[in-house]
């Protein structure tokens, strides 16, 4: 008998017996693929063997060839849930004659695979939690090949248990047994435990023993009920845990926390109390039950029974909640017949002011002393911090506003090769990247690049992602901005590779264009409207129409310039913003207006002397500062806590008035070069420093930027500034000049856009930069685009905002140009 041909069972040969080679790249590791080949294989008759390597997972199987070929096709179509099977090939290889079918040691090695970010506890796991029956019941760590921990757990790849931090847990007889048996749902999970093999649940107080086990739970769940903050670790780190609906615990968390007015999160026991204190439309129910449980943005619904505390999110209404996703968090909230206690927790990242989150045991005893008056813990150690991932929902769509826990690191597939590369991103909200050939890895949120240890963390983080990654990058990407940490650490980076630089609005917009997959053969018409951005005129951008591919930009339109005045302080406190466009736009500072009302005559003197002589003014092109001045000028907010606030509360009573709104207010299009185009209002009078910094800003060799000139056509919002204060002056109600003041720049938008198209034939318009992350902005300018028959190219997968800055500087930094 030939060694590639069978018995048919009668005596006769069958068809020729094939052994193929398959390998399979993508998220295949952690998530149940190994036992899915297994039982596959088995089930149609195949033998041979699967296993993990350094890029994905490795099949010879052998047997009929109908048998074969129905495998190949199933392996991609029928792969576990949690799969995201990017490519399959197959080989054939010469025959073994084998039998049945195995699981083999992983291999490590070249290539490399794509991490499983971690994911909620699936429904099998908690079924077992609440029988009482069951060995696993109430274990506050319960996981199988369909859910629990992963990226923040893995130290290398291939991701077997010997690589993770459950290394250190070995497995008692019971769980053993389960891990090597097929037909078992832990089978070959790397997370799986029991009371017996750990981890272990403690609880520690100041001048108290140490609780484990059942009585920690129990003593937390008691703590909480009684108005306690307590520091509970997580999948990525700790959280602070209090009653949501105490007010004086939540009101002496703020204090701790110093964290001004600020939003708090909280998680809610069930979707039944999520229900009863949001409004929660069917897109935002079904990101509330995504295996990710991201923190979704959601409006209050302030008169419910049971609502928050007033100090989780103080005169905000939107809340940001999250249901349970970890077995722990079930059980802090009860089990059936457990004593009544919380059913609404605050869940805010365990760390001070401007630090990442905290992960390791014994630094939080001591970074979260002053904030939590009980630590909740495990001997499981966490690997990486991995902070709670935001969403929002506009035009019936998720809008990431922080891609972190349950998104990270899964891979963004490029629509070109890169080199191999790490991109540093912004100074604010940073995330780093890696990328190499087509695909990039986004790390999980890391912070705001101000505070030492955040800046260690990045390090780490960035060292992480390209281990699990297998990226060695030869080129460091970074932003453009002469003073952002990012780009000087980039340009002192340790392995001393190669620096590129990104202008910011480029790169924003780069996002944009990358992670819907275009390929850059055409420019699109892009709209970069955000707080802060180096512009190559030493301006700082960011009210900016660009038309935009990856190998470089036209600066086609942009807001007229104003001053910024004290840099920061501007930024802070938004009436100085508002002041600066009051005079910029000619209209006197009338101590009836809020925005003059809220500075004392002092500060009026000193910034009137700023905005004469230029002192310690920059100019901006900024919507995001545009934003901050009208929100001060319609009495909303004049001096901000936390970024955006003023922007964010605006819109927040735009959201009300939008509908009924009557009339609206306009921006005159000017000229770059000072005359005027179009409709509109001609430039105040007074304004000969401005005018001289719209018309042509030079870089430092005396030659016209290029890139970075002054724009074709200038958005001069002098017109909306004055109606707007005339408005407020005859008693218009904040919300009215919110709602006319959004029309205006979606007018703006939209009539940018059809010029741009009149112009240059282009049909694709790309939507980025922070101000993007406003929900009613986003969906009224994607409507009405669209309306006008462009396709627009908003974010579903990375923020507009800084944290996805990092993927657009690698499209545009590391991207390969020819063979």
């Amino acid at each position: 008998m030939a060694a590639d041909q069978v018995p048919d069972g009668h005596g006769g040969l069958t068809a020729h017996r094939l052994r193929y080679r398959v390998r399979v790249g993508g998220v295949v590791q952690g998530v149940g693929f190994r036992p899915f080949v297994y039982a596959l294989a088995h089930g149609l008759g195949l033998a041979g063997w699967v296993g993990n390597t350094g890029d994905g997972v490795s099949v010879e199987v052998e047997g009929a060839p109908d048998a074969l070929e129905e495998f190949v096709r199933r392996i991609a179509v029928d792969a576990p849930p949690l799969a995201d099977v990017a490519e399959v090939s197959a080989e054939r290889i010469a025959p073994v004659a084998g039998t049945g079918f195995t699981i083999v040691t992983s291999q490590g090695g070249g290539g490399r695979t794509m991490v499983p970010p971690d994911i909620a506890t699936c429904a099998d796991c908690l079924a077992e939690l609440h029988d009482p029956t069951d060995r696993r019941s109430r274990h506050p760590f319960i996981s199988c090949t369909n859910c629990g921990p992963r990226f923040t757990i893995i130290r290398s790849l291939p991701y077997d248990r010997p690589a993770t931090t459950m290394a250190e847990l070995p497995l008692c007889a019971t769980c053993a047994a389960e891990y090597a048996d097929p037909a078992d749902r832990r089978f070959h999970a790397q997370t799986v435990a029991c009371p017996r093999c750990g981890p272990t649940l403690a609880l520690s107080r100041a001048e108290a023993p140490d609780e484990t086990g059942a009585a920690a739970l129990a003593g937390a769940r008691r703590l909480l009920a009684e108005g306690a903050v307590v520091a509970v670790k997580g999948l990525g780190g700790y959280h602070l845990a209090c009653d949501a609906r105490d007010e004086t615990v939540v009101a002496a968390l703020r204090k701790r926390k110093d964290r001004g007015d600020k939003p708090f999160a909280v998680m809610a026991a069930s979707l039944a109390v999520a229900e009863a204190i949001a409004v929660v439309s069917p897109a935002e129910r079904r990101l509330l039950c995504a295996v990710q449980r991201p923190v979704v943005l959601l409006r209050a619904r302030g008169d419910a029974s049971g609502a928050p505390a007033p100090s989780v999110a103080p005169g905000h209404p939107d809340i940001g909640v999250m249901l349970p996703y970890t077995p722990l968090h079930h059980l802090l909230f009860g089990l059936p017949g457990d004593p009544a206690g919380p059913s609404l927790l605050v869940m805010t990242s365990g760390n001070l002011a401007g630090e990442p989150i905290v992960t390791d045991d014994a630094a939080a005893r001591t970074r979260l002393a002053s904030l939590a008056d009980a630590w909740l813990w495990s001997d499981r150690p966490i690997r990486v911090p991995c902070d709670d991932s935001v969403v929002r929902v506009a035009d019936g769509d998720v809008l990431p506003v922080r891609r972190s826990r349950g998104y990270a690191p899964l891979p963004i597939a490029l629509p070109m090769l890169v080199r191999p590369a790490l991109a540093v991103g912004g100074d604010l909200k940073n995330t780093c990247c890696v990328a190499e050939d087509g695909y990039a890895w986004l790390s999980a949120h890391v912070g705001d690049m101000d505070d030492l240890a955040t800046r260690r963390a990045f390090e780490t983080a960035a060292d992480h992602l390209g281990a699990l990654c297998g990226v060695r990058p030869e080129l460091v990407v970074a932003d453009e901005h002469p003073g952002y940490r990012s780009t000087a650490w980039a340009r002192r980076n340790p392995a001393g590779l190669p620096v590129a630089t990104v202008q910011h609005h480029h790169a924003h917009i780069a996002s944009a264009m990358a992670e819907h997959g275009h390929t850059g053969a055409t420019r699109v018409i892009g709209f970069a409207f955000d707080g802060t951005g180096y512009g190559r005129d030493g301006a700082v951008w960011g009210g900016e129409a660009l038309l935009a591919d990856y190998a470089g930009f036209e600066r086609a339109a942009q807001l007229r310039y104003v001053p910024l005045p004290g840099g920061d302080a501007g930024v802070r406190n938004p009436c100085r913003m508002a002041l600066s466009h009051l005079r910029a736009a000619g209209v006197p500072w009338d101590a009836r207006l809020p925005c003059v009302a809220a500075c004392s005559d002092a500060e009026r003197a000193v910034l009137a002397r700023q905005l004469d002589t230029g002192l310690r003014c920059t100019p901006t092109s900024s919507m995001g500062r545009l934003f901050d001045a009208l929100s001060s000028l319609a009495g909303v907010c004049h001096r901000v806590r936390y970024e955006a606030e003023a922007a964010m509360r605006f819109e927040e009573l735009a959201r009300d008035a939008i509908d009924g709104c009557s009339g609206r207010y306009a921006f005159a299009l000017v000229r770059g070069d000072g005359g005027r185009s179009g409709r509109g209002l001609p430039a105040a009078g007074g304004r000969e420093r401005q005018a001289a910094w719209s018309s042509g800003l030079r870089e430092a060799d005396g030659e016209p930027a290029r890139a970075g000139r002054c724009a074709a056509l200038l958005a001069d919002p002098a017109p909306v500034i004055a109606a707007a204060a005339s408005d407020v002056l005859h008693g218009a109600a904040p919300r009215d000049v919110a709602a006319r003041f959004h029309l205006a720049v979606v007018d703006l938008v939209v009539t940018l856009a059809v010029r741009l198209r009149e112009r240059t034939g282009l049909s694709e318009v790309a939507l980025s930069g922070g101000v993007f992350l406003n929900v009613l902005l986003t969906t009224l300018c994607t409507d009405r685009l669209r309306d006008h028959g462009f396709r627009v190219l908003r974010h579903r997968r990375v923020p507009p905002s800084d944290a996805g800055l990092a993927l657009g500087q690698v499209a545009v930094g590391a991207r390969q140009v020819g063979p």
